[in-house]
């Protein structure tokens, strides 16, 4: 009997161990009970009223929890050194966050006000790869703001959303995440007029090269990700575009990624699969263009160069 229970017993404590870990796991999945609107300060009664009407219109939502970004939010999240901004800055850029349960990835919408799209700076690609390095998952954002603005208090509302439904982002990652929007809003802004460029293509390649990164670990030397980079540029159809220094710019925030411990995540990768496709989709006239074959990378090209010499062998 007293062997019986020897083997009896650690059995019992797997079970409720294994059962309690999946338990944890299921809850830290789950959805918040409620959407989160995020509100900008500086905004008047009747401003603040007229962002809510927008946000849940667009969302389809009449249940939320209300939070207010003020300049200290601004700073906590995306400037602690408060470089460009402090307690005092006005915020007006808000947002609505919906945490889904399933596989859904980052979604971003940008919401005009008024029939004007009234966010100057930040595009929806460049808030969905800033959400995707700071940890955010499986999260539909929606943005807008009451007067023109460059978007920064709705991506600090986005973290701040997050900490108060107990899921609080690793600061290493949201501070790298700020890095890297502020450097690809540059480089679009620097490319804006140019042919052939768009925003997109650029948030696409930097998503692939993270995708890339999380495949081949979280410890790459800057060659690995240099050739990472180069490879993302060529299929993107960027390379001829994207000079050596922003190229340089690229290549250090991906290494600034790598470093806050972003790829440590398991479900990184996937969300970066996801994100690109998102970032397709809502592109697909840009990126139908770029299949073609032309626009084939060298890789893919020297596939179909090798299969075409073998089936030529045995025809």
């Amino acid at each position: 009997m007293l062997t019986k229970l020897k083997v009896a017993i650690p059995l019992i404590l797997a079970t409720i161990i294994g059962f309690s870990v999946q338990s944890a796991f299921a809850a830290d999945t789950t959805s918040w009970d409620k959407p989160v609107a995020t509100l900008g300060t500086s905004l008047s009664s009747t401003q603040k009223d007229a962002t809510l009407t927008v946000l849940k219109n667009a969302a389809n939502v009449t249940d939320y929890n209300e939070l207010t970004v003020t300049g200290s939010t601004l700073v906590k999240y995306l400037d602690q050194n408060q470089q460009t901004f402090n307690a005092n800055s006005s915020v007006y850029s808000s947002a609505l966050i919906q945490k889904n349960d399933t596989a859904t990835g980052i979604n971003v919408k940008i919401v005009d006000f008024n029939g004007s799209n009234n966010i100057t700076t930040i595009t929806a690609d460049q808030y969905k790869n800033a959400a995707l390095t700071a940890g955010v998952t499986n999260a539909t954002i929606y943005v807008t703001s009451a007067v023109p603005i460059d978007g920064s208090g709705a991506l600090a509302g986005v973290y701040a959303a997050f900490a108060e439904n107990s899921e609080t982002l690793n600061q290493a990652q949201v501070t790298a995440a700020q890095e890297e929007m502020s450097t690809l809003s540059d480089i679009t802004q620097a490319n804006k007029d140019t042919s052939g460029y768009s925003d997109a293509q650029l948030n696409n390649a930097v998503t692939g090269a993270k995708q890339d990164m999380a495949e081949k670990g979280d410890n790459l030397t800057v060659n690995q990700i240099t050739t990472i980079v180069n490879n993302q540029l060529e299929t993107n159809n960027l390379t001829t575009i994207i000079n050596n220094n922003q190229k340089t710019q690229i290549i250090n925030l991906l290494v600034k990624v790598q470093d806050s411990g972003a790829l440590k995540s398991d479900d990184f990768k996937n969300q970066a699969g996801k994100l690109m496709n998102n970032i397709q989709s809502g592109a697909k006239n840009i990126f139908n263009k770029l299949n073609t074959e032309s626009n084939r990378n060298f890789i893919q090209k020297l596939f179909d160069s090798i299969a075409s010499f073998f089936k030529g062998l045995f025809n």
